[in-house]
């Protein structure tokens, strides 16, 4: 089992930043991939951002391309969520999420199977 903690969430305007962080109790031989996703109020959960843990390999959605960038440190057992020029669509419950799919969409919650309980992040304008 792999628990997920996220932080970091918080108040912000509309144009600051916020970074998000996910501490897992380890990782395991089926966790290749790791990613974020958000949950707005009367809204599906959507992913945001997923990173590889060997390749590296990023993707994100349209939505926070070019504004938001996901890293890991391995040492440290930590997903991060850099998010920048944030708006206020941007206001959710960010969770974290840690799963061994690699074949499988890389935002689609399917492809992962631990999560995180949450963080909120509001953006007001």
């Amino acid at each position: 089992q792999v628990q997920l903690v996220e932080s970091g969430g918080g108040s912000v305007q509309a144009g600051g930043s916020l970074r998000l962080s996910c501490a897992a109790s380890r990782y395991t031989a089926n966790i290749y991939s790791m990613a974020w996703f958000r949950q707005a109020p009367g809204k599906e959960r959507e992913g945001v951002a997923t990173i590889y843990l060997i390749s590296r390999r990023t993707f994100y959605a349209g939505s926070v391309k070019g504004r938001f960038t996901v890293s890991q440190d391995n040492a440290k057992n930590t997903l991060y969520l850099q998010m920048n020029t944030l708006k206020p669509e941007d206001t959710a419950t960010y969770y974290c999420a840690a799963g061994g799919d690699i074949n499988g969409s890389p935002l689609s919650e399917e492809s992962f199977t631990y999560w995180g309980r949450g963080t909120q992040v509001t953006v007001s304008s």
